[in-house]
């Protein structure tokens, strides 16, 4: 479902890539986007549920059905009010809020205008993601992984319809972007009721200002917000950094990051989803030994299937944007400008969808606070290296202190994790990253003599790109795989079942 969602995902940037290009217009939108997405991460998919689905599923495995439901009831009133306020703030705060997240657009006053106004109509966009957290906590927690995964899609189709009907219809057309993010937060929203309804979990509006459940969420969202907000301070102070370098340099680093979120979302969001409940479970019934044997099989998956992503990405990378971008308004000069920010986002790539497995053996306890000073330590490094980077890289340098930052966090928190000893590896370990290099080393080869020039994908038809990335891919993955079965690699050593 993930899956479905990310290639959908695909879609629609390669249609706002054609239709908008890489300019002013785009750069407004990707900013005035960029508030609410972090607010979203920081009230909803981050602190939120990392706060809420532990005691969830604490509720559901060692409490009655009704006080289960009563918490769920009393969060969900307090999130609702809570984000309601911060929405209506946000609206009527807009111009303030460019100036502090965008200083570079306030020396041209048109671009500044047009944010504030898109800043305005998206920013209603975090009241329905944090309810669609708030149901995809409950869904995730009762093994419904499938509703949540597939709910993302429905934005991705709202940017696809508003691109190609509404776009033609409006003035200025970027504006059909600023509505799509309003109704695909609708949408979302509207496809998760029926199955809380099936679950007999829809919340009603119920308050209680004293409930243990309601409070212990809040108690563990304090640190969790702040945790999370280091991670977004850092993606805001990026915007700040880009908004302060030449027209379209946002924009070229949004088109990087929609490619390297494809691996990224779709390993990464989908095993941090499973695993957080899951080893929720097993910490509540003193499972250690499970415990454990979980967060190794997480990070055995990651390795075996993020590192031939990340040289890929970076192998792939002119390939990939003149396949899926360069047409219409993006042009050759947008093709090597985003290449440079996806080499470097590259090398980042690992330590991304390492965080996304390793912070739930935390939150899972229900300790936030080691991943809080560790993301704090992060944020630290992060800004240090976009003063060292900016300057010689560019827009490519912010996307490489990004990428290096998320190493050192999950470097942290992985030694964090083995000094707590929450954490024993299985053994193995050595043999395997041995044959996980030496097939990494016959799919670079195959790729680096498959891919061609550069140039030649510039000059190849939309249809002669597509036709050869796919048979390079296929090409690439197969000796990839291949040389693993060589070696002993089989799908059934990494698979689990996973029981409700």
């Amino acid at each position: 479902m993930t899956f479905i969602s990310r290639i959908l995902g695909f879609l629609r940037d390669i249609l706002i890539a054609r239709i908008f290009g890489a300019g002013m217009a785009t750069d407004a939108f990707f900013v005035a986007f960029r508030i609410p997405n972090l607010l979203r991460r920081l009230f909803a998919e981050g602190a939120f549920s990392q706060a809420f689905v532990p005691i969830l599923a604490e509720y559901k495995n060692k409490r009655t059905a009704e006080e289960t439901r009563r918490l769920v009831d009393h969060i969900a009133t307090l999130l609702s009010f809570t984000v309601f306020i911060v929405t209506l703030i946000g609206v009527i705060a807009a111009p303030l809020i460019i100036y502090a997240s965008a200083p570079g657009f306030s020396a041209d006053q048109e671009k500044f205008n047009l944010t504030v106004d898109l800043l305005r109509i998206t920013f209603p966009y975090i009241l329905f993601i944090s309810l669609v957290a708030l149901a995809g906590g409950i869904l995730n927690t009762y093994g419904r992984f499938y509703v949540p995964a597939l709910t993302p899609a429905l934005l991705n189709l709202s940017f696809i319809a508003c691109a190609l009907w509404l776009a033609p219809l409006m003035e200025p057309p970027v504006q059909a972007l600023a509505w799509a993010v309003f109704i695909g937060g609708a949408l979302q929203l509207g496809f998760q009721i029926p199955f809380l309804l099936h679950l007999k979990l829809m919340p009603r509006i119920r308050f209680k200002t004293k409930d243990q459940g309601a409070w212990r969420v809040i108690k563990l969202m304090g640190p969790a917000v702040f945790g999370v907000s280091v991670g977004q301070i850092s993606m805001l102070i990026n915007t700040i950094f880009a908004s302060l370098l030449i027209t379209g340099s946002v924009s070229w680093l949004y088109y990087a990051d929609r490619l390297m979120e494809f691996p990224s979302g779709l390993l990464g969001v989908a095993l941090g989803t499973i695993l957080l409940p899951s080893l929720a479970k097993h910490y509540n019934s003193h499972s250690t030994e499970e415990y454990s044997r979980l967060l190794d099989w997480g990070l055995r998956l990651t390795i075996l299937l993020t590192l031939p992503a990340a040289l890929a990405l970076a192998l792939l990378s002119t390939p990939l944007i003149t396949t899926l971008f360069h047409y219409g308004a993006f042009s050759d000069h947008d093709v090597w400008m985003t290449r440079d920010a996806l080499v470097a986002y590259s090398f980042g790539l690992i330590g991304l969808i390492l965080v996304k497995v390793l912070a739930p053996g935390f939150y899972a306890r229900q300790n936030i606070k080691t991943p809080v000073k560790i993301a704090v330590i992060t944020l630290i490094a992060t800004q240090l290296m976009n003063l060292a980077f900016i300057i010689p890289l560019k827009h490519a340098g912010l996307a490489l202190a990004i990428g290096l930052g998320a190493c050192l966090n999950a470097s942290l928190l992985f030694y964090k994790l083995r000094s707590h000893n929450i954490y024993q590896p299985l053994s193995g370990w050595f043999v395997f990253i041995l044959k996980i290099l030496a097939a990494l080393l016959v799919m670079g080869i195959v790729l680096w003599f498959t891919s061609g020039t550069d140039a030649s994908w510039l000059a190849d038809s939309a249809s002669t790109r597509a036709s050869r990335l796919t048979l390079i891919i296929l090409t690439g993955a197969s000796s990839y795989f291949a040389a693993l079965w060589l070696m002993g690699f089989r799908l059934k050593d990494f698979s689990r079942q996973h029981t409700d």
